[in-house]
């Protein structure tokens, strides 16, 4: 059965006067989510799964609780990426150490390995049609393959040559993917602080966030995250610059962390990942400050707000 038929995360449809609250809210501190959490994911009901390093551990949260509702453990060490399909299946890079991507099925409470690999995934994505994609910093690659073959070696290259360079087919320490309905893959490529699309097929990348972008109207620095909305604007996570960029019609401007790097309420240190939850509020691994941020949106700066069906 194809678990992905059904897009598993939120893609909210914004106006472009949306704005969010600056001022953000602490959803769960380090002795909840460890040192330094890099990964989190918030699925279309709500449940909020973030994976914990310290304590090798994914932390849940089902809709609308305050507290923990579950915590996974298993066999995997220092978990840094993390995707869950529409089923509740958990993907989880385990590469560090063990060189490998599990994944826990929920049917059955159990891990199998999906993937094995050479070097950590600092992103993990799986599209529509089932296929996994691994993101290596430490090899200026991405990786790929198919869930549905049973053979684990037919691992191959998405994008990236092997070698980190700024050229068109390169990438240096790759982070944060996104693959679209149309199977376009977006890289955020964080050692070249810039976004590459590289459409289906295609090995060489066009630069649609960052200073060499056909339209630049901002400057990122070490971008970590990414996501699309369901208008394909992009969302960003400027590591680097400690703040959330976000795209609309008029280009890209800063949404949150944008009063410089802190631990302050409306400031961040070293973000990492982000997510939207059905709502359309923003919630934020606050690397530096060992905590998860979230953001809420201002309903009233919208006339009217949707969530794409």
């Amino acid at each position: 059965m194809n678990s992905s038929l059904s897009l598993s995360f939120n893609q909210p449809k914004f106006c472009p006067t949306l704005i969010w609250d600056s001022i953000g809210i602490t959803f769960a501190n380090q002795s909840i989510v460890g040192e330094y959490p890099l990964a989190i994911f918030v699925s279309t009901n709500n449940t909020i799964y973030v994976a914990n390093k310290e304590n090798n551990t994914i932390v849940v949260w089902h809709e609308e609780s305050v507290n923990p509702t579950k915590i996974i453990s298993g066999n995997f060490t220092e978990p840094n990426s993390l995707f869950v399909t529409s089923n509740g299946d958990i993907y989880i890079g385990d590469g560090e150490k063990n060189g490998r991507v599990q994944k826990w099925v929920i049917e059955t409470n159990t891990f199998v390995t999906v993937m094995n690999v050479s070097f950590p995934c600092d992103g993990l994505f799986v599209d529509i049609n089932d296929t996994l994609y691994c993101s290596m910093a430490e090899h200026n690659q991405v990786m790929k393959r198919s869930l549905n073959d049973a053979v684990m070696a037919s691992d191959c290259v998405a994008v990236g040559t092997g070698i980190y360079g700024d050229d068109s087919n390169q990438l240096d320490n790759p982070y944060g993917i996104f693959v679209d309905m149309n199977f376009d893959l977006y890289v955020a490529d964080c050692g070249n602080d810039r976004v590459q699309l590289f459409q289906s097929g295609e090995s060489n990348g066009i630069t649609v966030a960052g200073s060499t972008s056909l339209n630049p109207t901002i400057m990122l620095s070490n971008p970590s995250g990414i996501i699309l909305d369901a208008e394909k604007y992009l969302f960003i996570v400027d590591y680097g610059n400690s703040r959330i960029v976000g795209s609309d019609v008029n280009g890209f401007r800063c949404l949150v962390g944008c009063y410089g790097m802190g631990s302050q309420s409306n400031q961040l240190a070293n973000p990492f990942s982000l997510s939207f939850d059905r709502s359309g509020n923003m919630f934020v691994t606050d690397q530096d400050n060992d905590r998860i941020q979230k953001f809420q949106y201002f309903e009233e700066s919208c006339g009217e707000f949707r969530m794409i069906e």
